[in-house]
């Protein structure tokens, strides 16, 4: 079954790829703090709304 989130963050386009302005959308809206992923350089202004963007390693290195 599918939970359907509504989405109210107005700020797109933010990010170079419309398709990493909707992984961040998500993000904000799941309430997560981190972004795993290779694509660093096109998810970097992440941060300005308190999200980690971080390589599939760095995450791992955090985990308990």
């Amino acid at each position: 079954m599918l939970d359907k989130q509504p989405i109210y963050f107005l700020w797109r386009p933010m990010l170079p790829d419309p398709k990493d302005d909707m992984v961040l959308e998500v993000t904000l809206a799941a309430g997560a703090t981190h972004i795993v992923t290779l694509n660093l350089k096109d998810l970097r202004l992440a941060s300005q709304f308190g999200i980690t963007v971080l390589r599939p390693a760095e995450f791992i290195r955090l985990l308990p």
